[in-house]
Formats: C-alpha cells, structure tokens, sequence
C-alpha cells in the first residue's frame, strides 16, 4: 500500500475523527472508501461524457428504452 500525505481543513478532520470515535473504524478506512467512492464517479463521469461526445458526432447511436426493456424482458 502506498502512503499520500495530505492536509484535511480542521474542520473535515474532526468530522472525520468523530465519525471514526462513534464507529470504531479508522479514520484511514474512511478516506480510502470516500476516495474510492469519489474516483468510481468521476470515472463513470468521463464514460458517460466520452458516449455522449461519441453520440454527437455520430460514432455511436442510442437504443430506445422501450427497446431494451422488450430485449431484456423488462417491460410488464
């Protein structure tokens, strides 16, 4: 595992050391999960971006939900 050395506002620190206190996990347990968190949504961000520049510029079409859900047997 790699260290980062970083500098949290105090006040993110305490929120941060507090919630660690009530819960009994580490305060590094909840920056590794945030982090994660935070990096599976800018990724899902730049995929959904890269699709929809893709759509734009005529490299990918889209499918009609009703479509899928018929394909998928997810309509009633």
């Amino acid at each position: 595992m790699s260290r980062v050395v970083f500098q949290l506002p105090d006040t993110v620190f305490e929120r941060l050391q507090k919630l660690a206190a009530r819960t009994g996990r580490s305060e590094t347990e909840y920056m590794i999960e945030a982090i994660r968190e935070y990096l599976d949504d800018l990724e899902d961000l730049h995929l959904a971006e890269q699709r929809l520049k893709d759509i734009h510029g005529g490299k990918s079409q889209t499918v009609p939900l009703e479509k899928v859900m018929k394909e998928h047997v997810l309509a009633d």
